[in-house]
């Protein structure tokens, strides 16, 4: 007798259809490459980030005209290591991204469901105060916030957050609602579970799919703003190393010495594109109605 062939759980399942997309597999492979080198920077890099060398500014890369072997990826216009630079604004930019999105994801999950749940008495006043908010693209209210907290790292970090706010809030209060009227729901009302365990036990767990694909979105946006707040020099202050400060420090360096622009450049756009297409292999592996019928 053939034994009975059991279904994949639930980790395999979402593996697969994670796998399936082969641009969102290459792209975990190159973010984790640069989470391991942004973890590692303080061990791997080769010289302070900080530190200049007055004898070799604008150094180029080792593979152009005049590289030095000890500066592989050349100096910039302070005489500063640039793979130092990178490795430890990979640091400072994901660890902003990361940062902004558990400080915009809690509130507005917590605000979301209890909109969803509080329909006449807080849904009105949530709702109204997070239009306001949405009034207002996303780098401009950053700007604001910035502007009242002052520039600095853990500012950044606020300010970015406060603008994602609103997409947690209203994407919470819609999936919560979808699921208030099923019957796993009722059955749980009638069992005599409180408020609380309705939100954080019965209706969330039911929700985070779209939350965990808008999180993988929204790390990416939180980067591009880093580095955008970063490059009006509102965001991180000099000489911390960030991507978006170190394109700022450079721009007046863009023909002379086009390295010192290109690679904080690439930098950016490798860690939100790898992001990005994450997000879609999430989407891919987590939304049951673009699931493959095997």
């Amino acid at each position: 007798m053939v034994p009975p062939v059991m279904p994949p759980g639930p980790l395999a399942e979402f593996w697969r259809g994670f796998s399936a997309n082969r641009g969102a597999l290459v792209a975990l492979i190159v973010f984790t490459l640069l989470a391991l080198a942004a973890l590692l920077a303080p061990w791997i890099a080769p010289h302070d980030p900080v530190r200049q060398y007055r004898e070799a500014m604008l150094t180029p890369p080792l593979w152009m005209d005049g590289g030095q072997a000890r500066f592989l990826l050349g100096t910039d216009e302070l005489g500063r290591d640039l793979l130092s630079r990178l490795l430890h604004g990979a640091r400072v930019s994901l660890g902003i991204g990361l940062a902004s999105v558990v400080l915009s994801l809690i509130p507005g999950v917590l605000l979301g469901l209890l909109a969803a749940f509080h329909q006449r008495l807080l849904a009105p006043v949530v709702m109204r105060l997070m239009d306001v908010m949405l009034a207002l693209p996303g780098l401009l209210l950053a700007i604001c916030v910035i502007t009242v907290l002052g520039p600095g790292l853990m500012n950044t970090v606020i300010a970015i957050a406060v603008g994602s706010l609103p997409e947690y809030v209203r994407l919470t209060r819609a999936a919560a609602l979808a699921e208030l009227g099923k019957d796993y729901v009722t059955a749980s009302r009638v069992a005599g579970a409180s408020t609380w365990r309705l939100m954080f036990s019965t209706v969330l767990p039911n929700c985070l799919a779209p939350l965990i694909v808008n999180a993988s979105l929204s790390f990416s946006a939180a980067i591009l703003e880093a580095a955008g707040l970063g490059f009006l020099g509102l965001g991180v202050q000099a000489p911390m190393a960030e991507w978006g400060t170190m394109l700022s420090s450079a721009r007046d360096y863009i023909v002379r010495a086009p390295w010192v622009v290109t690679l904080p450049g690439l930098a950016i756009l490798v860690s939100v594109l790898s992001v990005n297409l994450m997000g879609d292999g999430l989407r891919d592996a987590l939304d049951p109605r673009l699931k493959r019928v095997s």
